[in-house]
């Protein structure tokens, strides 16, 4: 099953591939808890491994699937969303120069910025394709994209930006934490190297953290990657990595579902009074949507922001008032996440203090917006 190219992407994901471990022929996998393999008496490693800083049991069927969905030649675990970007950063010789968006993940942009300034880094930020096209008429190593980025999911066209990033000498890695493979395959719109926060979609259940990267070529980025994985020893856990592998398996179902789910949350509330505006690439009123529908295969994803008239306050007092979404940082799961964003980014952030960053979990859509709506009543009430 695993070399049949007749498969959808989605039978691949629930099957785990189809791959039937032997002796036993286990419709689940096994955990593989080894650190160190057995040399044979020639000091040669028959079963190919040595130590599994370097190369455990444990990440294969994770990264083959992952590999097989993002259409890629390697992928490589991570212990953390953080650890797999950082690893891409950490790759880069001195004196390397890197693009790399004003709107991202905050706590990644916030590190590269320290990371440049210690490393000998040029690092400089776009906050569209046009600035991105003018920053890229000098040469470059690195341009870093984040679509739909966080969090108010400006699109960028991957196709176009991989072509600037080429032209300049550079490689292009994407974050696609939140399309996931599902609706977007940046690889396939030109992209070097894509990147996950495997905490949240891929996964699915808010009980691991991990990171993956998937290469289109095993090249000299990557063997570098790959060093400084093992160096860093920035790696998953045996037991971590199994329950990656078993959330993988739902990746289409639950994602497909919550991002129906957003897409009527966002259309219901769009023209709402208490709103000043609603940001998701489903809406045709999003700017970056006509792009969103040329590079998201069958939805848009499970994220969108709600701008809340009244200000910071306001934005406060409703998601002080949600029943159903649960007050917590993160994305991506089944439960429904909601956050007002910009406080938690703290001092300097960008994101707008009357926005609300929703994460649409797997509930009843109908629950959903009900609980949105007296929340937004409740605020107006005070």
């Amino acid at each position: 099953m695993q070399h049949d190219d007749t498969l959808s992407p989605a039978t691949l994901a629930a099957q785990g591939l189809g791959t039937i471990p032997m002796p036993h022929r286990d419709i689940v996998p096994p955990i593989h808890m080894a650190t160190t393999f057995e040399r044979a008496e020639d000091g040669s490693l028959p079963g190919g491994r040595i130590y599994a800083r370097d190369a455990s049991p444990a990440y294969d069927p994770a990264e083959a699937l992952l590999c097989r969905l993002e259409g890629g030649a390697a992928a490589a675990l991570f212990a953390s969303g953080m650890a797999a970007a950082s690893a891409v950063l950490l790759a880069l010789k001195p004196g390397a120069r890197v693009v790399a968006p004003h709107d991202m993940y905050w706590s990644l942009r916030n590190w590269m910025i320290g990371f440049a300034a210690n490393w000998q880094i040029t690092l400089d930020f776009y906050a569209d394709a046009e600035e991105l096209a003018a920053l890229l008429q000098r040469p470059a190593d690195l341009v870093w994209a984040e679509t739909p980025a966080n969090p108010t999911w400006e699109i960028l066209d991957i196709a176009r930006a991989a072509e600037l990033a080429h032209a300049a000498g550079a490689r292009l890695v994407v974050d696609s934490t939140v399309p996931t493979p599902v609706f977007t395959r940046p690889l396939a719109l030109g992209a070097d190297v894509v990147m996950h926060s495997a905490t949240k979609y891929l996964n699915g259940h808010s009980d691991v953290i991990a990171g993956v990267l998937v290469t289109r070529a095993e090249d000299d980025l990557w063997a570098r990657i790959k060093t400084a994985r093992a160096a860093g020893g920035a790696v998953l856990g045996p037991f971590e990595a199994w329950l990656l592998n078993r959330g993988l398996r739902t990746l289409f179902p639950r994602v497909r579902t919550a991002a129906a789910s957003a897409l009527c949350i966002a259309q219901h509330f769009e023209h709402h009074p208490a709103l000043l505006a609603v940001r998701y690439p489903g809406l045709p009123s999003h700017p970056g949507h006509d792009i969103a529908c040329r590079q998201m295969d069958g939805g848009f994803g499970a994220m969108l922001s709600m701008r809340v008239k009244g200000g910071e306050a306001a934005a406060r007092r409703v998601a002080g008032a949600v029943r159903i979404f649960r007050r917590a940082t993160s994305l991506g799961s089944v439960e429904s996440l909601i956050e007002h964003r910009g406080p938690i980014e703290g001092p300097g952030t960008r994101c707008p203090l009357d926005l609300l960053r929703l994460s649409v979990g797997i509930e009843d859509t109908a629950d959903l917006i009900a609980d949105l709506e007296q929340a937004l009543q409740k605020a107006n009430e005070r």
